[in-house]
């Protein structure tokens, strides 16, 4: 997935408007390279998931900029944002919250946990049992936390992005496939070319301070009523019969293939309609194209699907089967 073609900045239609909201969200990209160099992709894969409504993971070696990425995204969208560190003796309670009691006026009163924000930052989420991995799964599906058989609603936008590393299993919780399914998108953070790396270094010995967004000059560019014009704006993308029957044969082909032994679902379908559209809406048009889907399929599939035992010895990866998937699909004319 690359980043989308730039988008003219200028425009006389009023604040709220989807074109507006456009121009503002393309220049995140530009507003988050103050402080992240390179990985446009990620942030155009973070962007998409706001547009969708979905949640990220993030996987990639530690020291590339995980965090960073999503504190300036969080800075850049003007949203509140909060980090949580994973570890196997994180409780439940501690990322919903729980039930404390007040002396004062002898009653028990809610206090609400980190994951009461609009991006939460799960740092490497496959640190911790999945006793706790699950006390995430009602707030991602469904928008709020049950405690006490009260549920709250948590605020709008919200956003997970859960980080883990694919080095260092030992000690690690691998994330079920009813998790992984929750997470709309899995991005995969890369080193940085040797031009990138010479520009971080660069940037460090002249005072940048990853932990100051302010002093990087990191300003908000775009806020909640940007993204939610964005959001109707996507909703009105038109999909043909013929892209939704594209969709359809690419996540059934997944169920077909032998080096898989668990293919994309139906919700993985949706969830590659619904990416596709937001891609679309990012370039520029109002409808769907196959290259939209193609562009999507991998950050949107590769999570979805299992392999089988064998085909993992061989040296076969889920991008692999769907790379390959893609090309034997017939593209719609």
């Amino acid at each position: 997935m690359s980043a989308p073609p730039p988008v003219p900045a200028e425009t006389t239609e009023p604040f709220g408007n989807g074109d507006t909201a456009r121009a503002s969200l393309e220049a995140l990209r530009s507003e988050i390279a103050k402080a992240v160099v390179g990985q446009d992709p990620t942030v155009t894969g973070l962007v998409v998931a706001l547009l969708c409504r979905g949640h990220v993971l993030l996987e990639g070696v530690p020291g590339v900029a995980k965090t960073l990425l999503v504190r300036a995204l969080a800075a850049s969208l003007e949203l509140d944002t909060k980090r949580v560190q994973f570890t196997p003796d994180l409780m439940p309670s501690d990322v919903t919250g729980s039930l404390v009691y007040d002396a004062r006026t002898a009653e028990f009163s809610f206090q609400p946990g980190p994951v009461f924000t609009n991006l939460l930052l799960a740092d490497e989420i496959n640190r911790t049992p999945p006793k706790t991995q699950s006390s995430l799964l009602e707030a991602m599906e469904e928008r709020q936390v049950t405690v006490d058989g009260t549920p709250r609603s948590l605020p709008d936008p919200f956003l997970v992005a859960a980080t883990q590393n694919p080095v260092e299993y030992e000690g690690t919780y691998p994330l079920p496939e009813a998790q992984l399914d929750r997470f709309l998108l899995k991005l995969t953070v890369p080193l940085p070319s040797r031009e990138e790396e010479i520009s971080v270094l660069t940037r460090h010995s002249d005072g940048f301070n990853p932990r100051d967004l302010k002093s990087a000059g990191i300003r908000p560019v775009a806020g909640p009523a940007d993204l939610e014009a964005a959001r109707n704006a996507v909703a009105r993308t038109k999909v043909s019969p013929e892209i939704a029957g594209y969709v359809v044969d690419i996540c059934r082909a997944t169920r077909e293939s032998p080096s898989l032994s668990l293919g994309a679902s139906p919700r993985g379908a949706t969830a590659l309609l619904s990416t596709a559209r937001a891609w679309a809406w990012l370039t520029g048009r109002d409808y769907v194209i196959p290259d939209d889907v193609k562009a999507l399929a991998l950050p949107t599939l590769r999570h979805r699907i299992q392999l089988r035992p064998e085909a993992e010895m061989e040296g076969v990866t889920p991008d692999s089967v769907i790379t390959a998937v893609l090309a034997h699909v017939p593209v719609p004319r």
